[in-house]
């Protein structure tokens, strides 16, 4: 069986790692080159990296910080931030990124996704949708939760995939930094659209929360989590230990 993947999230903004609720109110975390080093050491599977304000200030990614962090860790490193073109995903991966995660970008371009994957191969593009409930509809959501594109999320997703993402990163707005739990029914519903990884972001707020998601979707890949790690609320070891005594298969 394919083990859950533990997967800490730096939102960076002017060189810090901030974090916020439902993507607003942002207050400063720490440095990213020390969290990430330290996630790497405690047992993390992978890391993601989101450069949050990129896309809404037009520009292109902080890449010294970027390439620091990669040289300090030793697992996957996911990147995102002011992803527009192929060229962006090519100074991703040189900087030291294992996969590119692209949201605006892609709304902006959709073909950006086949090109791409085409250049670089499925494994290495991600297409990260930030999407929240508008009217009881699930939309999707452009720079950084700002702007409601209209879209429908769930289509939306799935032509992402059908384009050639490998990867889908579902972070729900509505569930974000509130801490009541993964939001379920959302996930579900992009499980059944698509037939590659899924990875959970946004709600979690226990230990709990993680055993819920993984027992209720089994098909879920990995839970990804921000200020409960960064605050060490919740530690990674003390999570993957319960996560196993629940028959949930982590690396240990």
């Amino acid at each position: 069986m394919i083990t859950k993947r533990i997967i800490p999230c730096l939102d960076v903004k002017d060189g810090r790692v901030v974090k916020g609720v439902n993507f607003e109110g942002l207050s400063d975390v720490s440095s990213p080159v020390q969290l990430a080093k330290m996630y790497s050491d405690l047992g993390a599977d992978e890391l993601v990296f989101y450069d949050i304000t990129a896309s809404v200030e037009g520009r292109k990614l902080f890449t010294d910080i970027l390439t620091e962090v990669a040289k300090t860790i030793f697992i996957p490193l996911t990147v995102g931030g002011g992803i527009n073109t192929v060229a962006d995903f090519d100074r991703v991966l040189k900087c030291g990124a294992d996969k590119v995660s692209v949201n605006s970008g892609a709304i902006k371009n959709p073909d950006l996704i086949y090109e791409a994957a085409k250049l670089y191969g499925n494994q290495c593009v991600v297409i990260s949708a930030d999407v929240k409930r508008v009217d009881g509809v699930f939309r999707v959501f452009a720079k950084g939760g700002r702007e409601n594109t209209g879209m429908e999320a769930i289509e939306w997703i799935k032509r992402c995939v059908d384009n050639g993402a490998g990867e889908v990163v579902l972070n729900s707005i509505d569930t974000d930094g509130v801490k009541q739990g993964f939001d379920l029914p959302m996930l579900e519903a992009v499980l059944n659209a698509v037939n590659v990884p899924v990875i959970a972001s946004g709600g979690a707020g226990s230990i709990s929360d993680f055993v819920k998601l993984f027992k209720t979707l089994p098909s879920v890949d990995a839970g990804l989590a921000a200020s409960i790690f960064h605050f060490g609320e919740i530690k990674i070891a003390d999570l993957k230990k319960t996560l196993k005594e629940n028959n949930i298969p982590v690396r240990i």
